[in-house]
């Protein structure tokens, strides 16, 4: 079962994100867009045999994609039930990739966070194979080389004493990590066009078209992402319309 060891760290990524040097959002798009790899308004009686349920819960409602956070706390095992740790909900899209451009329409009803993450389960050098994210919050959007930082195995080793290890663990984690406050915060069920642009060891994100965040990390440049998958946190949110793009770096 896939956990997600930064809702745990959660305190941390804030403080380190924002005390860092945020580094300028270009303007323009740093992806140019190539050929169309998949594309899904959620309006077919069966969804596309590239979505997998990784952690529940999503279901298909009025021709959107709505995802529910579940488990929302750490419940230790008890009565023969085994332990449930805090975790996002999560939908998985089977979708190899390197450089890319991900669409996709965003609605929070209730809920905190929603996410775009590139994986590649195969890799061992980060929990679960996590690679990179783009996080979304009502008024700011987090950054996240995974492989290199918030997941990699040197934070998994260091957290083994996180007294003795904590100036360590905080230099690592803000060093792969950058969080911009919007200059408008988002409105709760009202829909916007997200984009998420990764070109080698960059990553950019839109939304409605503006320019909101960017950062570029060693881990961001992953070739083989294998997997797209979405996340929502705290309650329900709404995905849909989503668009997959390869890409290459714009001229």
């Amino acid at each position: 079962m896939q956990l997600r060891s930064f809702l745990a760290l959660s305190c941390l990524l804030t403080s380190a994100a924002f005390a860092a040097d945020l580094p300028p959002v270009p303007k323009e798009s740093i992806a140019k867009k190539k050929e169309l790899l998949f594309s899904d308004d959620f309006q077919g009686a069966k969804l596309d045999a590239k979505w997998h349920r990784v952690v529940d819960t999503f279901a298909v409602e009025n021709g959107v994609l709505k995802g529910t956070q579940t488990r929302d706390q750490d419940i230790p095992a008890a009565d023969g039930k085994p332990a449930v740790t805090k975790h996002a909900a999560v939908y998985g899209l089977e979708l190899p990739t390197k450089d890319s451009v991900v669409e996709v329409k965003i609605r929070f009803e209730g809920n905190t966070m929603m996410d775009v993450e590139f994986d590649d389960r195969k890799f061992e050098g980060s929990h679960y194979g996590h690679l990179c994210r783009a996080q979304v919050y009502l008024d700011k959007v987090t950054i996240l080389d995974e492989r290199d930082g918030t997941q990699s195995n040197a934070l998994i080793e260091l957290r083994k004493d996180a007294a003795t290890n904590k100036d360590a663990i905080n230099k690592l984690v803000s060093s792969h990590v950058a969080s911009f406050p919007l200059a408008s915060k988002l409105e709760a069920g009202k829909t916007y066009t997200l984009v998420v642009e990764t070109v080698g060891e960059a990553m950019r994100v839109t939304i409605d078209g503006t320019p909101v965040a960017y950062f570029k990390s060693p881990g961001i440049g992953h070739a083989t992402k294998s997997k797209i998958e979405l996340g929502v946190a705290g309650k329900s949110g709404l995905f849909d319309d989503i668009k997959v793009w390869n890409a290459e770096p714009a001229k």
